[in-house]
């Protein structure tokens, strides 16, 4: 064994080992209880990043544990390979995506291999495979003869210079992050799956999935946003036609004075034609089309707009309500109208008092009485109804029923449930994603591809320019077909699918990424599926997580799998920062883990990652903490090395520990007390940081036993055993976090196998229980002996024996004793 603990020597022979024992390889022939663990697969964009180490370091840890608690473990690696950077690396490099996609894979998989993790990588995926999306397509088939894809006219975000949709998250202050020229939403058929038919399932299984995070499953509601309320229709003066509202507050209906319109809403630009206001009205729909109008934006905007030139009624008052085109109404809500109450809503109370529109009150509070010329806010709680008919008096709760259930009566309203959730969107106008299997006939209208001209492949025989729009609707060879039906000349769909649609499905693939037949091996999914813990950053808690429930869904109703839900358990890992900020390469703040493992080795940055914080919350770069981790494997080589002859040709103790000295029976405690510690934080919560603390308090008292004459091994068969167990509960208590380091000592102390499948360890309870314990005796504050007492002993016993103890009555000879005070039961302090 070598004198100094050589990280880069042993890391880089135990990865040749596993590699050439294919020691992470896993079927589904086990007598084992299976047990899946993924991480969320990484975006191959050249270079790991010191959240993805934090990230794949967990699931290793998870991984490795439950293997060692006798689980048939499944933990595979992929990427999610198509989407935007690659065309963009092609504009700025010169590089064909694939070419650029495929280059990285290799060297972000090498950087994966570095840290040791135990990934199966014989089911290594990558979604710009055509052997993977080939079954995204067939899906998508599917999906659309059951109604699941369609296609219909949208508002996207169209650059009119690049000549293409942008995604929301493309569009910077009103503007493409391209060319920085102003974008406009434009309508454009586009293609949808209909997540909303699940929509109930989706919302009610968020009551089924005690394993995730709750913040994670609110999000999730509020992203379904599941309203009860009301449906409202407006007739419009002097036009046929109504406005339709939905509200959930049909008890102020009395109240409503105004109506305000999203700039996206159809009925805009017809209710100000031919009006004086038709000119305003079209420069500010034109205006308000351009700008980011997400929610969060839009709730901290001034609320502004401007009147149609017409009015609707309100059906209970018969008011004639003038109707404005506002900025801080959203299409996606509602049906993008809104009934406005300034007294009861304070975005359209400012929107009042801007515009000098009316204000009445129907909601009063019981301990004070609202005057509307005096509000300096809107009045949102709930109260008892005023100004508003039969139903004074009632209580705003009850109102809701009675005035919907009015209207009712009168046909102009009806009870309503509505979603904020709406159909996903999945098409993209780029060329680096998964061909749409859609074929477009002047004769016969549109067509799927025929299941046996799978996979539709995209091709690589194309110039990415940057001119905008699809490079695929310029390349003849691609967009020119022949009609499945005819025969004749047709067009091939030149959109290609949202990336989400490949996460959505990935972790199903694993369990089967050989299989030729079909999208998925039943049986071999059904004994895998659902994956028993789940790894990924907050920022995917919505949608990634929403659409592969969905798609999990999708594909149990189409026959595939028989899961409801893809995830039993989430844990969601909080970012690493440095000095309070996330690590970004524009904030020159970041750490790169290849100058991190040259170093200081895999083993220390994993350990580092595992003890800086507990998983879920954000990790606090240091280098100070970098370095005390491989202090700390440094102790423990040191350690193992100087007792390494003594425990060559012992065995670990497994007896009662009656015959063994009270020293000896303290350091058993420890040990055990530190395999119940550690296996009780990491089953738990996963919390590893607080498992590593163990292992460095049982290394401490490992050191200090080393100074004990009464546990020398060299001398003492006996304590030569408890070294050894001491030892090797060490090493499998470290192997999953730091599993090079382990691998290498347990291969030092003569086990011809790897750590690895060596079964974790269990706490024996009356080890844990010791029968005496030490006490420490100081006279005037210094320490002068310690003396063994009954674990049971009470304070006057203990007292007892402290003053009687020779070495105490030899300095005590002479002297009065003042005062004796037993702390803990673990220190007497006399005071002469």
């Amino acid at each position: 064994m070598e004198t100094r603990y050589n990280p880069a020597i042993i890391e880089a022979k135990w990865q040749q080992y596993w590699e050439e024992q294919d020691l992470f390889r896993v079927t589904e022939l086990s007598d084992k209880s299976k047990y899946y663990v993924l991480e969320m697969f990484p975006y191959p964009s050249g270079r790991i990043h010191m959240g993805h180490v934090r990230n794949y370091t967990i699931g290793d840890v998870v991984a490795r544990y439950k293997h060692m608690q006798g689980f048939n473990i499944l933990h595979p690696m992929g990427w999610d390979a198509f989407g935007m950077p690659a065309e963009n690396a092609a504009l700025a490099h010169g590089v064909h995506p694939a070419a650029w996609t495929y280059e990285n894979i290799d060297y972000m998989r090498r950087q994966l291999k570095s840290l040791g993790y135990s990934y199966d990588w014989s089911r290594e995926l990558a979604t710009c495979d055509p052997d993977y999306y080939r079954w995204e397509q067939s899906v998508f088939i599917e999906m659309f003869r059951r109604g699941l894809a369609y296609k219909k006219l949208s508002p996207v975000n169209w650059c009119d210079h690049c000549q293409t949709v942008l995604a929301n998250e493309q569009v910077e202050d009103g503007a493409c992050w391209r060319c920085h020229q102003p974008v406009a939403l434009r309508e454009l058929e586009q293609w949808f799956f209909k997540i909303t038919d699940y929509v109930e399932e989706l919302l009610e299984y968020c009551d089924r999935l005690p394993g995730w995070p709750e913040r994670v499953l609110t999000m999730q509601r509020n992203w379904i946003g599941k309203s009860h309320g009301a449906q409202i229709e407006f007739a419009i003066e002097s036009l046929d036609g109504v406005i339709t509202v939905f509200t959930t507050r049909p008890d102020t209906l009395f109240g409503a004075t105004f109506m305000s319109l999203a700039p996206e809403h159809p009925l805009a630009p017809r209710l100000a034609q031919g009006t004086r206001q038709e000119q305003a009205v079209q420069e500010f729909i034109q205006i308000w089309k351009q700008r980011d109008r997400s929610k969060g934006v839009v709730d901290e905007l001034v609320k502004e707009g401007v009147f149609t030139g017409r009015y609707c009624l309100n059906p209970v008052t018969g008011w004639r309500m003038p109707i404005y085109v506002a900025n801080f109404v959203l299409m996606e809500y509602g049906s993008g109208a809104v009934m406005a109450v300034p007294a009861h809503d304070q975005r359209d109370f400012e929107f009042a008092r801007k515009y000098d529109l009316p204000l009445v009150v129907v909601i009063q509070p019981s301990d004070h009485t609202l005057i509307a010329e005096n509000m300096t806010a809107a009045y949102e709680d709930p109260g008892v109804l005023v100004n508003s008919k039969q139903f004074d008096g009632l209580a705003s709760e009850t109102a809701k029923d009675a005035i919907t259930a009015h209207l009712e009566t009168l046909g102009l309203g009806r009870r309503s449930i509505h979603y904020r959730l709406k159909d996903w969107g999945i098409s993209r106008q780029r060329y680096w994603g998964a061909p749409i299997p859609i074929i477009y006939c002047e004769r016969c209208g549109m067509q799927t591809v025929p299941e046996s001209d799978l996979p539709i492949r995209l091709p690589l025989d194309v110039e990415i320019s940057g001119e905008g729009g699809s490079p695929l609707a310029r390349l003849d060879s691609f967009a020119k077909t022949i009609c499945p039906v005819c025969g004749g000349s047709a067009r091939r769909e030149v959109d290609t699918m949202d990336t989400f649609v490949e996460s959505s499905w990935y972790f199903l693939r694993y369990a089967c990424p050989d299989y030729q037949e079909g999208i998925l091996d039943r049986p071999r999914v059904n004994y895998w599926m659902a994956v028993d813990q789940y790894i990924g950053g907050i920022e995917h808690a919505v949608l990634h997580l929403l659409y592969a429930r969905f798609f999990t869904k999708v594909l149990r109703d189409l026959g595939y799998i028989q899961v409801d839900e893809p995830f039993t358990r989430l844990l969601t890992q909080g970012m690493v920062l440095m000095d309070g900020a996330k690590m970004s390469k524009s904030k020159g703040n970041v750490v790169d883990p290849n100058e991190l493992i040259g170093t200081y080795g895999a083993d220390t940055t994993r350990l580092f990652c595992l003890f800086a914080a507990p998983p879920e919350k954000d990790l606090e770069w240091s280098d100070q903490g970098v370095a005390g981790a491989f202090r700390f494997l440094n102790r423990i080589w040191s350690l193992v090395k100087e007792l390494l002859e003594s425990l060559k040709s012992a065995t670990p103790w497994r007896g009662t520990g009656a015959e063994l000295s009270p020293e000896l029976r303290r350091l058993r405690q420890k040990v055990h007390q530190t395999i119940h510690r550690a296996t009780s934080d990491i089953e738990a919560r996963f919390h590893f940081n607080t498992a590593i603390a163990a292992l460095m308090e049982l290394v401490n008292e490992l050191y200090k036993a080393r100074e004990e004459p009464a546990t020398d091994p060299a001398s003492n068969h006996l304590a030569a055993s408890v070294w050894r167990e001491a030892i090797e509960v060490l090493i499998l208590i470290l192997s999953p976090m730091a599993p090079h380091l382990a691998e290498e000592l347990w291969h030092h102390l003569g086990h011809p196998t790897s750590v690895y499948h060596e079964p974790w360890p269990q706490a024996e309870a009356a080890a844990m229980t010791a029968d005496v314990r030490l006490v420490v005796i100081q006279v005037n504050g210094k320490l002068r002996s310690k003396i063994e007492v009954a674990a049971a002993a009470s304070d006057e016993e203990i007292k007892h024996l402290a003053l009687t103890d020779t070495r105490i009555q030899e300095l005590l000879a002479g002297q009065q004793v003042k005062k004796v005070v037993v702390a803990r039961r673990k220190l007497v302090n006399i005071v002469v």
